[in-house]
Order: C-alpha cells, then structure tokens, then sequence
C-alpha cells in the first residue's frame, strides 16, 4: 500500500496507461483524480477502478487549457483535501513523420499539448503540492534519447525530450518546497496503441501478428515487451514515500531494449 492516504492526479485517463496508472494508485491505498478530455471515458475507468466512487474523482480536462487544468486541481483538493503526486500520461503521439516532411504547425499543437501542457498541469497542482511536499512524474518516451527504426515520430520525440529537459529545471526550483519530479520513459510498450500497430503491420505485410511482436522482442535483453500495467508499476514507486530522495531522473521501463 504504497500510497496510502495520498491523493494523486493522473491526466490522459483512457483505455491504456493512464488507466493502469489510475488503477494502481487506488490498489496501493490512494485516491486517484482522472483528468482526460473525453469525459466518458473517464466515467468507464473511474467505475472499472473504483465501483463504490469513494478513492476516485474526475473531470474532463483539456491540459492545453490553463483553467481546465485549475479547475482539475481544485477537484482534487475540494475532494480530498489535498495533492500529493501528479502523473502526466496525457500526450499527442498521433502525429507521424521525420523532418523532410514534417507539417510544423502539427508540430507546434505536439508542442503545446506534451510540453506546455505538461507544464500548465504542473503549475495548477503546486499550490496543493507545496503544501506537504510531493512527486510529479512524467511519461516521456524511449525514443526521446533512441529514435526507433520502425516508425518515425519525431515531433512526439521532440516534444517529450524537451520535457525531459524541463524536468531537470523543475526538479532544481521545486526541491526546496520537497517536490520531486521524475521522468519514466517508456520503449515499446505492450497496451492499446501497440497492438494496433502490431495488428495494423501484420495485415499489411500478410504476416501473423506473432512474426510483428516478434521482430520487436528479440531485441529485448528479456523477452517479452513491458506492459502498460509495468510502466504503472514504476510510476507508483517514483510517486510513493519510497522514493523521497530520487529527484530529477529518468527511469527506462523497456525490458532491456536500451540500456544505459
């Protein structure tokens, strides 16, 4: 029960990793309020996570939208009485392409919504995380440090090392209040848009969906992919009393994929 007591926001509540974030925070004791811009999703996670509604509280929330985000903040703290960690899982990763063609004003939207909103969100919760001292984790992204071969995705790369960057500075002018942030950077993780690639390539190429999975694996120094529900697992860890003295880092979950 790793979070006890401790009331974390969690923003891109969907059907994949914000959801087994959200899930966890609850299993491990905690309150969990889901932010998403689609509220029914959110309703679905919230009843799947919490069917009594006492640990869980959400609303639909846009992170390119300053009092959207205020208005989240407020939720937690009129709920529960306060903030102890923020996960920020929300992120723009649907836009596809390198350099030579890339559409800059997508670039831009990519920018606003993983960096600055990244950020907007955090800002929102300081007030509350000031209060008793806590963590903001962010979900960044492999590919951020190692850019992968099979799909191109360098706006969302972009976007998610600039976070990472941010990270350190935050995690420099946030310490004296004991705020700690941390990155997670996921690689190929198994959950809602990978199988959907995994299916997507294997019709394509007219191959069984085990070759696809496979030529992903067999670079792993383990040989399965992480899970959704891994990466949730180290985001709780960074969140919890347990990591109190881990401030501006980042953790890979890739099985082993990149090492460093």
């Amino acid at each position: 029960m790793l979070l006890r007591g401790k009331t974390v926001v969690v923003s891109g509540v969907g059907a994949g990793l914000g959801h087994q974030v959200a899930a966890a925070v609850v299993r491990d004791g905690g309150n969990a309020v889901l932010g998403a811009r689609t509220e029914a999703n959110l309703a679905k996670s919230a009843a799947e996570i919490d069917p009594d509604g006492g640990h869980t509280a959400y609303a639909a929330t846009d992170i390119t939208d300053e009092r959207q985000c205020e208005a989240l903040a407020a939720l937690a703290v009129e709920r529960f009485g306060a903030i102890d960690a923020v996960v920020h899982v929300a992120a723009w990763d649907r836009s596809f392409g390198g350099l030579q063609d890339a559409d800059f004003a997508t670039w831009q939207q990519v920018i606003d919504v993983n960096l600055l909103g990244t950020l907007r969100m955090t800002r929102a919760c300081l007030p509350a995380l000031k209060a008793r001292g806590g963590s903001v984790v962010v979900i960044g992204t492999q590919s951020s440090v190692a850019a992968p071969s099979q799909v191109r995705q360098a706006a969302y790369a972009a976007s998610k090392g600039a976070l990472t960057s941010a990270m350190y500075s935050m995690a420099r002018e946030l310490g004296p209040d004991r705020i700690r942030v941390n990155t997670v950077l996921p690689g190929w993780m198994w959950g809602p848009p990978v199988r959907a690639y995994v299916q997507f390539t294997a019709h394509t190429e007219g191959v069984p969906e085990q070759e696809v999975l496979g030529r992903l694996t067999e670079r792993m120094a383990l040989p399965e992919l992480a899970t959704d529900a891994d990466v949730a697992e180290a985001v709780i860890f960074l969140a919890s009393d347990r990591a109190r003295a881990i401030t501006g880092q980042s953790l890979l979950v890739n099985a082993g994929e990149l090492m460093r």
